[in-house]
C-alpha cells in the first residue's frame, strides 16, 4: 500500500458538532417561559370569570378567540413586516399564545358538559369555539394586512 492509498483509507477527522440540545436549549427555554406566562394569564381569567356547573364556559371560549386573533396579527407582523429575532416566534407564538389558548381546557369543558347531562351545550360550545376562533384568526390577519397596506406610502 502506498502512502497515498494509506492516506485515503485513514478516517477523516471531523470537526466536533455541539450536541443538538445546545442549539435547541434556548428555544425550549423561551417556549417554557412563554407557556408559563400564557397559562398563568389564562388561569387568572378562568378564576375571574368562572363557569357555573353545567353552564357555558365563556372564559375559555373568549380566551381562545382572543388568543387566535392575536396569533393572526402576530403572524402577519413577523412574516410581512418585522424580521424578528429567532426566539420571538417560539416565545410569543408557541409559548405565550400556546399557553394562553387552550385545546385541553376546551376538551375538558366539553367532557364536563356532556357528563353533567348537557350534551347540547357541549356541542354548541364545541362548534362555537371552532367557528369563532377560525373567524378571529382570519379577521385579524385580514385587518392587519389592510392596516399595513394603508400605512404604506
Amino acid at each position: 500500500m502506498t502512502a497515498q492509498e494509506a492516506e485515503s483509507v485513514r478516517a477523516r477527522t471531523r470537526t466536533p458538532r455541539p450536541p443538538a440540545w445546545r442549539g435547541q436549549a434556548p428555544v425550549v427555554a423561551v417556549v417554557a417561559l412563554g407557556g408559563a406566562l400564557g397559562a398563568t394569564a389564562r388561569h387568572a381569567l378562568a378564576l375571574w370569570w368562572p363557569a357555573a356547573p353545567g353552564g357555558f364556559p365563556w372564559a375559555t371560549l373568549w380566551t381562545n378567540v382572543a388568543g387566535c386573533a392575536v396569533i393572526g396579527v402576530f403572524m402577519v407582523v413577523i412574516t410581512d413586516v418585522w424580521a424578528a429575532h429567532r426566539l420571538v416566534r417560539p416565545f410569543f407564538g408557541t409559548g405565550v399564545l400556546g399557553g394562553f389558548t387552550t385545546f385541553s381546557t376546551y376538551a375538558v369543558d366539553i367532557q364536563k358538559l356532556v357528563d353533567a347531562g348537557h350534551p347540547r351545550t357541549g356541542l354548541a360550545y364545541l362548534a362555537a369555539t371552532l367557528l369563532a376562533a377560525l373567524t378571529a384568526v382570519w379577521l385579524a390577519m385580514t385587518a392587519a394586512r389592510r392596516v399595513l397596506k394603508w400605512r404604506q406610502p
